[in-house]
């Protein structure tokens, strides 16, 4: 059963957060995603180094919304000097904690040395997570993964490092970073962090369906969950988690008409932020995940892959999902 977590002084009634997804967890799908009953959710990740250089997208990627509170802003780095100017920095933004991202397995985040590339360097992490947290007057939490490969597994170590330097809470993602994305998360190192800390541990990873959520939950006891590529297209899984945590799920999937009616909110909030021509191109990968394993998907991504406003995205959309589909469920 989930509690309410406690991050800090920040209470989390029901503790089922949105993962940040760089290109995907905007400011657009994070309200879709609260306004479903997500319980906290995070920016995508920051530049420390883009914040101190002033760079403007950094900026932007820290818009928020009272809608969305609580809300964390996370940021990645291995310089903690320019982490802690950073984390001064923003103590006087609305946000309600500061995440470290020490997890991101991409390429050109780990050749810099920044995200799970700090995995490989537990000191130097321990330093960074210590500036942060001297730096910020509000709480500071950790993002990692269950080590760099399998032969160096150091999630524990990690976790221990994270909460004797001021980390309020501590994400574990199950899978090394070699594995990136495939393969099966490992619960199993969540649990044994969860066993090895008394800080808060939210565990991430294959997260797919309200059940598995609320399996994570009891195989490993963690304090709250962490829902990343599950709620791509399907931002109904955080009302699914409420429903059966009330006892109350169905089993009841949208159908075309509110699938339609959640693509266009998604659609026309990324307009109002960004414009049409980004909002355009932006919610074509959105419109593929909404529209995955329905009949005819193939077709209608093709079509919406070539559209060049979003009245054309629209009318695509509607006639897909509210004719074509009709009220079929999926």
């Amino acid at each position: 059963m989930l509690n309410p977590l406690a991050i800090g002084h920040i209470i989390i009634p029901v503790p089922v957060i949105l993962a940040p997804m760089a290109g995907i967890t905007d400011l657009a799908f994070r309200r879709i995603c609260k306004q479903m009953g997500c319980g906290m959710v995070i920016t995508e990740m920051v530049s420390a180094k883009g914040l101190y250089y002033k760079d403007d997208k950094s900026h932007e990627l820290m818009q928020t919304h009272p809608e969305e509170t609580p809300v964390g802003i996370q940021i990645f780095g291995s310089d903690e000097k320019i982490m802690a100017w950073a984390a001064d920095k923003l103590n006087e933004m609305p946000h309600a904690f500061l995440d470290i991202n020490m997890g991101c397995p991409a390429p050109k985040i780990v050749k810099n040395g920044d995200g799970a590339a700090l995995m490989r360097e537990p000191e130097k992490a321990g330093r960074i997570i210590r500036a942060v947290a001297e730096a910020s007057v509000k709480p500071v939490t950790v993002k990692i993964r269950k080590g760099w490969q399998e032969n160096e597994v150091n999630a524990l170590e990690m976790a221990r490092i994270a909460e004797a330097n001021g980390a309020s809470a501590v994400t574990v993602h199950g899978r090394t970073r070699d594995q990136f994305y495939a393969g099966e998360a490992d619960w199993e190192i969540i649990r044994q962090v969860k066993e090895a800390v008394q800080i808060p541990v939210i565990g991430n990873g294959d997260l797919f369906s309200a059940e598995a959520v609320l399996r994570m939950v009891d195989e490993t006891g963690c304090d709250g969950v962490m829902v990343g590529r599950g709620a791509q297209g399907n931002p109904w899984i955080f009302r699914d988690v409420l429903g059966l945590l009330k006892h109350e799920h169905e089993g009841k999937q949208p159908d075309g008409s509110e699938i339609y009616d959640v693509l266009k909110q998604h659609l026309q909030l990324v307009t109002s932020y960004k414009g049409e021509w980004i909002a355009v191109k932006e919610m074509r990968k959105h419109a593929a995940w909404y529209t995955k394993g329905l009949p005819g998907s193939a077709v209608i991504r093709h079509q919406i892959n070539r559209a060049e406003t979003a009245a054309d995205m629209l009318k695509l959309l509607s006639d897909y999902l509210l004719k074509d589909l009709c009220c079929l469920t999926r």
